[in-house]
């Protein structure tokens, strides 16, 4: 049986300088990464050290080339955060990417953004 989400596989076209936009304006940590080099190179980043679900940002040609048949589109992720106005008025202030801050009936406060390379991401305050 499965019982948790262990990693969610992004891919991209820069991975240093997406690992960069995550730790720097996000504000997260970086778990754990292979050389710089490596054919295989990945990055695991994660909202805190000892969070339970991370993200491993891939290359995205190298992945190509090695399992062409693969869908290297973004999935739709939804966060989950505290004090989303503040978090929001950070995003804007260090010249993120957001969409409008909502609120959703029966659903909450909830603003997208989108990284270096325009792949989305949401936030929801839970």
């Amino acid at each position: 049986m499965i019982n948790k989400i262990g990693q969610v596989m992004i891919y991209v076209n820069d991975q240093e300088a997406v690992a960069k936009f995550w730790t720097e304006k996000v504000g997260f940590v970086i778990i754990s990464e292979n050389a710089a080099g490596d054919a295989e190179r990945w990055i695991e980043i994660a909202p805190t050290k000892d969070a339970a679900t991370t993200f491993v940002l891939q290359d995205k040609v190298a992945v190509a080339k090695a399992q062409p048949e693969m869908n290297l589109g973004t999935p739709s992720i939804l966060l989950y955060g505290d004090n989303l106005e503040a978090m929001y008025e950070d995003f804007k202030a260090k010249g993120i990417t957001v969409g409008e801050l909502v609120n959703i009936p029966n659903f909450g406060r909830v603003f997208n953004f989108a990284d270096i390379e325009n792949n989305y991401f949401a936030i929801l305050e839970k």
